[in-house]
């Protein structure tokens, strides 16, 4: 029996300890958790820890004001070729667009047999007029002799004479008659009024014309017109003999080019002013009805700080950016004299040289250090 009751204070002993333990345990690794999570905290304040930035340096420069427009490049001569007093239908078409004509060639025709039998008839008629006045007319003749010998009274001479006359009358109506008819027989036939290009093929065979409508669109592109259409305020920028830069869009190509002539007043509705600027084209290469760039330089040059259109946030004439000074960012708001081929010109007050930020200036404020990495002109690092 005592051997038993030591076994049971000695279990009893060891429950309480290995609690005890636990508890320990569970302090040591709570404090070690507690220690590690503050160690990894960050004391210092972010605002205090400079940004990494890009940066471009300002460049000198010379900036001349231009305008630019949008214009459309037609051709020197155009016409819609179709018929202008028959209704008939198509017949044949001998050209397709790309194919080349000359002066007089025929290009279409029509079917118009009840205009050439129209015509007919009335050649007919003009002649049975005329012959019916070529006899009344000696008549008169025959009858003045008898009038004077007295076997014919005036009043029939004179019967006789209006009867030529009226006949003569008809006959003059008959002959206009006649040269409708041949207009008609005529126009059934069409032909390209100049050498030039068919650009356009409105109308097949079996197709309806009418007076008006066109069946062929022809052009000639030895020279063509660029047309552009200007705002009022530049009526001077576009006068005649001011020189242009053209860019032909879809070419590719950019080539110079004259004021050819100006418009003397503005458009009522749109209150633009047109100009026209001629080009020659003895090859034909440049494409008609396709869009051109023009740019006219105006004023003179004047000095001015060139810096990427994307370093600054340009708002009617005034440019925000940060500059670096002492790693430092400063914001600066510009004069814009103006932006051409992805760079904007502002007052000189920037100073050549000057690290403007070019990446990073959203995030940024006035007096926000920063930690800045220079970029060649080219957008590389240097």
């Amino acid at each position: 029996m005592s051997v038993t009751i030591r076994n049971d204070s000695g279990s009893q002993l060891k429950i309480p300890i290995g609690i005890g333990v636990g508890v320990v345990l569970i302090a040591i690794a709570t404090g070690a958790l507690l220690l590690r999570s503050r160690s990894e905290i960050n004391q210092v304040a972010l605002s205090s820890t400079p940004r990494g930035v890009s940066t471009i340096e300002a460049q000198a420069a010379k900036y001349r004001p231009s305008r630019r427009y949008v214009g459309t490049i037609a051709p020197w001569l155009e016409a819609r070729i179709g018929p202008q007093f028959s209704a008939a239908y198509v017949d044949t078409v001998l050209v397709r667009p790309g194919e080349s004509a000359k002066k007089g060639q025929v290009l279409a025709t029509l079917d118009c047999k009840s205009a050439s039998a129209q015509s007919r008839a009335m050649q007919m008629q003009a002649r049975a007029l005329s012959a019916t006045q070529e006899a009344i007319s000696k008549e008169v003749g025959r009858m003045s002799g008898l009038l004077e010998g007295g076997f014919v009274s005036p009043n029939e001479v004179e019967r006789k004479a209006a009867d030529s006359a009226s006949k003569q009358a008809e006959l003059l109506a008959a002959d206009a008659r006649l040269v409708r008819a041949s207009l008609e027989v005529d126009d059934c036939v069409l032909h390209a009024p100049f050498d030039g290009e068919i650009a356009d093929r409105m109308l097949d065979p079996g197709g309806f014309a009418r007076p008006g409508s066109a069946i062929l669109s022809l052009i000639a592109r030895d020279k063509v017109r660029v047309l552009l259409d200007v705002p009022e305020t530049d009526f001077s920028v576009v006068a005649e003999g001011t020189p242009v830069e053209l860019r032909v869009i879809a070419l590719g190509k950019t080539m110079p080019g004259v004021i050819s002539r100006r418009a003397p007043s503005a458009d009522a509705g749109t209150r633009t002013v047109h100009a026209e600027v001629d080009l020659q084209d003895a090859q034909g290469k440049i494409p008609v009805g396709t869009t051109a760039e023009i740019a006219i330089e105006v004023g003179e040059s004047k000095s001015a700080t060139k810096i990427p259109l994307r370093a600054a946030a340009v708002r009617d004439d005034f440019a925000t950016l940060f500059v670096v000074q002492s790693g430092v960012a400063r914001k600066l708001k510009l004069a814009v004299m103006g932006e051409a081929n992805g760079s904007l010109f502002v007052a000189p007050t920037l100073l050549p040289g000057t690290h403007v930020v070019s990446e990073g200036r959203a995030l940024l404020k006035d007096g926000d250090p920063v930690l800045d990495k220079l970029e060649s002109p080219q957008g590389g690092r240097p």
